[in-house]
């Protein structure tokens, strides 16, 4: 995209406004934010913006007054600041504030509600897909404790006794454990700032709850993890994200092949690599993947959405999302976000 499509804005306020306003711009790719500006030191947004590499500064002046700013964003409420921004921006720089900033507000409000809901939607629909999977695991356990329980019933030997309880808890622990990996996933996202986050973890995590994805699954593992890989994110949206990609690769297997996940940090970026050697997808599709709603799943077995979320989640913490295909030879989606700060 050439400069002249780009369009360049500054923001005055970082509460609530400026917060909500800071995550739609970083959305969008034809924005860039050159800076945001708050007298008040603590102001949500400035630490979130710090996060993102977006300047921040409690000095409104110098901000308005830069070269090359297309529009000034202005919502703190302060009818004085429109004076201060009349007096120092430059003429071809335009400005909104007052009832239109507030408009435009409530509207970012209201898409962030929106995009939300079809974040948690494309979550609760996905259940659906683990859910035999998911049977499967916990009815072995189950079986292990009805038939320790019937044993206990007719033995008569204490030790015997104790050995059979201690099979029975292990087995309650395993269906706990489903069950909390379950609860994890369907829970919906809190809109906390990025933070540190532990992407091997995460990847393990993740990998508990796409397994389900089929049933009889003959897969390969292969982890190729990296030391110390941190990047600054929401950890619920890249757990999202992770699970949603490896149950794209699982189900391209059809619960065959092998699943190849990597981990690298390099000049202050993680990066992430999820493969599989599945069905590929053809070159026509590639560009429409992470259109939402485009899907080539059966009817009644994906939304369309799913692709569609991984990229604007990325994107939100500015990072980079690439995908490469051959048919017939699998796929592979790389990650790259923003390290954590040391």
């Amino acid at each position: 995209m050439s400069n002249q499509d780009r369009t360049t804005v500054v923001i005055l306020g970082a509460g609530k406004g400026g917060t909500a306003l800071l995550e739609l711009f970083t959305r969008l790719p034809g924005v860039e934010i050159a800076g945001i500006a708050d007298q008040d030191a603590s102001a949500p947004a400035l630490q979130h913006a710090s996060q993102l590499g977006i300047p921040i500064t409690q000095d409104l002046v110098s901000l308005i007054s830069l070269q090359g700013i297309n529009l000034i964003v202005n919502v703190t409420g302060d009818p004085h600041l429109d004076l201060l921004v009349a007096a120092h921006k430059h003429p071809e720089t335009e400005v909104l504030g007052g009832s239109a900033s507030k408009v435009l507000w409530d509207f970012v409000q209201h898409a962030s509600q929106i995009q939300s809901q079809l974040f948690q939607t494309e979550k609760l629909a996905g259940m659906g897909t683990f859910a035999s999977g998911i049977a499967h695991d916990i009815n072995n356990p189950l079986y292990i404790l009805l038939a320790f329980a019937e044993n206990i019933l007719e033995e008569t030997d204490d030790p015997r006794i104790h050995e059979q309880v201690r099979s029975i808890i292990e087995a309650g622990k395993r269906i706990q454990g489903i069950c909390q990996n379950i609860t994890r996933y369907a829970r919906a996202t809190n809109t906390d700032n990025a933070i540190a986050v532990e992407v091997n973890e995460k990847l393990d995590e993740a990998l508990n709850i796409a397994r389900y994805a089929t049933t009889l699954q003959d897969l390969t593992i292969v982890k190729s993890f990296g030391e110390h890989v941190e990047v600054l994110v929401n950890p619920g949206e890249l757990f999202q994200v992770l699970v949603n990609l490896m149950t794209n690769a699982i189900q391209a297997m059809e619960g065959k092949g092998t699943l190849t996940l990597s981990t690298s940090c390099e000049n202050g970026v993680g990066k992430i690599s999820i493969a599989d050697t599945g069905s590929g997808i053809p070159t026509e599709n590639l560009e429409k993947i992470f259109d939402p709603f485009f899907t080539t799943k059966p009817l009644g077995q994906g939304t369309g959405l799913g692709l569609h979320n991984v990229k604007t989640i990325i994107k939100k913490y500015r990072g980079e999302l690439r995908v490469e295909s051959k048919v017939g030879k699998g796929t592979t989606f790389s990650i790259e976000l923003p390290r954590s700060p040391k």
